[in-house]
């Protein structure tokens, strides 16, 4: 079954997302997770058979939509779900008025997937969480 992904309103299921792949799986804190940032961001989910399976929020600060927050349950990973979040992110990002560049924090085992997607690395690398990552970017 193909997934549905688009905007949506529902951050109850985001979160309750973000806090299985973030907070349980990654050991994020709940006060890192949970910025007070969600209410400034437009927020992608993606449903397999009408179940929440993945999630990104999108932050604007000038011409840039800033990806993040991007996660998918364990068990559709390795589906293209990922990948097809980050596009239906990119196409929303083309709509929008002014904005010229998508960019993400990728945590560093994952360059490679962002990299196939058109994003580049830039800056130096950096603990996120406690977690490594690399800023990348690619215009739209």
């Amino acid at each position: 079954m193909t997934p549905v992904i688009g905007l949506t309103d529902d951050l109850a299921a985001c979160h309750a997302l973000r806090e299985t792949v973030f907070i349980r799986e990654q050991g994020v804190s709940e006060a890192e997770e949970y910025d007070g940032l969600d209410d400034q961001a437009d927020h992608i989910l993606a449903r397999l058979n009408g179940q929440p399976v993945g999630c990104a929020r999108i932050l604007y600060q000038g011409d840039t939509g800033k990806i993040g927050r991007v996660c998918v349950l364990r068990q559709a990973r390795g589906t293209g779900l990922g990948a097809a979040l980050i596009r239906a992110c990119l196409e929303h990002l083309q709509g929008k008025p002014g904005i010229a560049r998508a960019m993400l924090g990728a945590q560093t085992h994952a360059i490679g997937f962002y990299e196939k997607l058109g994003f580049t690395t830039f800056g130096p690398e950096y603990l996120d969480a406690g977690i490594p990552h690399r800023d990348m970017d690619r215009p739209l």
